[in-house]
């Protein structure tokens, strides 16, 4: 909004401030996607971390319950966010004798990051009578989070540049307004303030919007090659439930 203001004073038109108004939302749509995506890894990495600190204490002898329930506390996930929720199930099922594995369920549905846990209800329910065998399932839920966590990592490597050259393209048509008017053209003038203008920007507007819109489902189609699922881990060839 403010851009489209500061445009809409220089060029002397409302165009821009109308603009700027009508992509308050689908930015605000991206912008809100990208900190959800980015508070997901960071639950996915505080699950990974969660697995292998428990495991570790497992090894050391410390009884299932309260070895989940010290990680949870270390882990610092009550200041968190995203993760209290999960976290306040985890501490009273570990403290009070509760069903860790059922809370483990209920805290991977709570939150997108969460979902990992899952994997370690069913390693819980599993091997909770032997600490040996549940230490050496976490370790392999907490490889296989950081597997794929590597994997996302090179995936958005590799589209780096499919989205640079979007952006690169996209940006065009505003470096040749900035030519024109550095020539003595005054486009802006012919696109803002004439009926043949305004229908070359309109059209212009919309074919912009096209190639974006398909050059996001190329790359969202690329990154729906990893698993749907990020929270759960490969364990011995097979997803766990």
């Amino acid at each position: 909004m403010p851009a489209g203001a500061v445009a809409g004073l220089v060029t002397a038109s409302p165009v821009p401030v109308v603009a700027g108004l009508m992509a308050v939302r689908p930015v605000g749509r991206a912008l809100c996607r990208r900190a959800e995506r980015a508070a997901a890894e960071r639950g996915a990495a505080a699950v990974s971390a969660l697995c292998g600190r428990l495991a570790g204490d497992l090894r050391a002898g410390r009884p299932p319950h309260a070895a989940l329930a010290e990680a949870v506390d270390a882990a610092g996930w009550a200041r968190i966010p995203e993760l209290s929720s999960a976290a306040a199930l985890l501490s009273s099922a570990a403290r009070f004798g509760g069903d860790v594995p059922k809370a483990l369920r209920t805290a991977s549905r709570l939150y997108e990051g969460t979902r990992g846990l899952s994997a370690v209800a069913a390693c819980w329910q599993v091997a909770v009578d032997g600490g040996a065998g549940l230490a050496a399932a976490l370790d392999r839920v907490a490889g296989a989070l950081r597997a794929e966590a590597d994997q996302r990592e090179d995936l958005r490597a590799q589209l780096a540049g499919p989205r640079s050259t979007a952006v690169l393209l996209a940006l065009l048509p505003v470096f040749g307004v900035v030519l024109g008017a550095g020539l003595g053209a005054d486009p802006s003038r012919v696109l803002l303030h004439t009926l043949p203008g305004l229908l070359c920007l309109g059209a212009g507007a919309v074919l912009e919007w096209a190639g974006l819109a398909w050059t996001a489902r190329i790359i969202r189609k690329a990154e729906g090659g990893q698993p749907k699922d990020p929270g759960m881990p490969r364990l011995r060839g097979r997803w766990v439930p």
